[in-house]
């Protein structure tokens, strides 16, 4: 009788739930109701969190953010019209209850420990996505069609993958559950509909930032919870992002920008962000409160060093280190500081990366600059370098890029690491530079009816680097989005 009165006043008119309202009338209220009992169980916690559409998430949140619906894949999966629909509907979202399943029919929830690795893709990409695992190291991982095999799991999957490998979740005794949890809503954490920083951004720059972890140089000095903070710090480096730059916020007197002073406001905001999600799952809960706090400052130095407006300050204290030879990796402070270096380089490794990969991630962060650049001009404010549609180029904006920001950082990498993927990523950036500027010289084909105005797209001054630091890798924005809360129009 309890479950029953449970699910009447959970399904009740109007019960709000944070930002949803449960309203009887909605057609989505009606198909959940369509799934039973048992599946809305299981969707209670399943790994897909509903997000507040109105600015920004704060950075408080309530204590069970995780116990949400993903509405949208329930009424795409149930609105197909198929009499299969209502017969079968447990079926239907069966790939989203993946963990769930395995986790409830597991031996945790019964106080058995559960044996490492802990089963966590669905069945039916289990074998491609544990194939493309294995492999995780190559350089040329395709994240895109990763994250595709993982059903959109990519950024929790691949540090899951990536933890337990390294042997840190059994090291550190870390709760499996709280391991799982806070990654998931690290993923959820990330706007999916910024096209450039979102969940699989976050995930490349894990990928990326093992594959530097694997370099000589480095694995044969890290300690263990050096790893740790790196993964960590490569999954939450971006986390919250709000798809406009540091610019934006501070010109439209946002509360971040004035909370943290104009000053590193984004990456403070993923800083803390990932802090709160660490004491609101308590993965850390365990270990003395000393190193708990030792561990969230660390986290926050590596997630600062990925400010791009103090590029120029890490990049002339590292080739000064690599002018005088003095890097001593048996030092905690310069492992660290080669960490932050990591993940600088990991977090703008686009341009080094195969070409079919690398233009695609232009491409994505490209159109964020200009959704930023159209929301800019909706509400009549001054358009942000690089940010206007009508007067650059995915080419002019990335050789610019490459120019004045990538090349000097990986120049300055490959003299400390010189190995064969140092040397690998400089010749994939610079055949992607070669490219860019060739599809830049092929005249584009105008139609007779098309208007002169459109031959400007190539006059654009993007080939410097900003001196606001809105580079591609902190600029954009979404077209789906307002002005941010706390902002104001012209």
């Amino acid at each position: 009788m309890g479950f029953f009165l449970f699910l009447l006043f959970f399904f009740s008119p109007v019960q709000r739930r944070g930002a949803i309202s449960y309203d009887s009338s909605d057609q989505t209220a009606l198909y959940i109701r369509m799934l039973g009992a048992c599946v809305v169980f299981k969707q209670l916690f399943a790994n897909v969190r509903v997000r507040s559409q109105v600015g920004f998430e704060p950075e408080r949140r309530s204590s069970h953010p995780y116990l949400c619906i993903d509405f949208r894949t329930l009424h795409t999966r149930l609105g197909c019209g198929s009499t299969s629909a209502s017969s079968d509907p447990e079926r239907r979202v069966h790939r989203l209850l993946s963990f769930q399943r395995y986790l409830h029919s597991s031996r945790l929830l019964r106080g058995v420990p559960q044996q490492i690795p802990l089963h966590i893709l669905d069945e039916d990409y289990t074998g491609q996505a544990r194939c493309m695992l294995e492999k995780v190291g190559n350089w040329n991982f395709d994240i895109f069609l990763f994250d595709r095999l993982t059903n959109g799991n990519s950024l929790i999957t691949l540090t899951f993958h990536l933890l337990n490998q390294y042997g840190l979740v059994e090291l550190f005794q870390l709760d499996m559950v709280k391991l799982w949890r806070f990654l998931v809503m690290v993923q959820e954490d990330y706007h999916s509909d910024n096209p450039y920083h979102n969940a699989v951004h976050a995930a490349d720059v894990t990928q990326a930032m093992y594959c530097y972890l694997r370099e000589p140089m480095l694995a044969k000095s890290l300690t263990s919870k050096d790893i740790l903070l790196g993964l960590l710090a490569a999954a939450t480096h971006d986390l919250d992002h709000p798809g406009v730059n540091q610019p934006f916020l501070i010109k439209t007197d946002h509360y971040l920008a004035t909370l943290y002073r104009n000053t590193s406001v984004l990456e403070n905001h993923h800083w803390k962000s990932a802090v709160g999600l660490l004491r609101e799952t308590g993965l850390f809960s365990h270990l003395p409160a000393e190193d708990r706090l030792n561990m969230e400052r660390d986290l926050g130095s590596l997630i600062l060093a990925t400010d791009i407006s103090r590029q120029n300050d890490y990049l002339s204290r590292f080739r000064l280190h690599l002018d005088q030879e003095n890097l001593c990796m048996s030092t905690a402070s310069h492992r660290h500081f080669v960490l932050q270096m990591a993940l600088k380089c990991a977090d703008i490794c686009n341009p080094c990366r195969p070409w079919e990969l690398s233009k695609q991630w232009s491409e994505k962060v490209t159109e964020e600059f200009f959704q930023q650049g159209d929301i800019e001009k909706k509400h009549k404010l001054e358009v942000s370098p690089l940010c206007d549609r009508e007067m650059n180029t995915v080419g002019n904006i990335q050789i610019g890029f490459m120019t004045y920001v990538a090349e000097p950082l990986f120049a300055e990498w490959a003299r400390f690491c010189d190995t064969r993927l140092s040397q690998t990523m400089l010749g994939h950036m610079g055949l992607n530079k070669a490219s860019w500027g060739g599809l830049q010289q092929e005249p584009a084909p105008v139609s007779e009816e098309a208007q002169p105005s459109t031959a400007c797209a190539d006059t654009g001054d993007a080939a410097t680097a900003p001196s606001d630091g809105s580079t591609a890798t902190t600029a954009g924005g979404t077209s789906s989005k307002e002005i941010p809360q706390g902002s104001r129009e012209s």
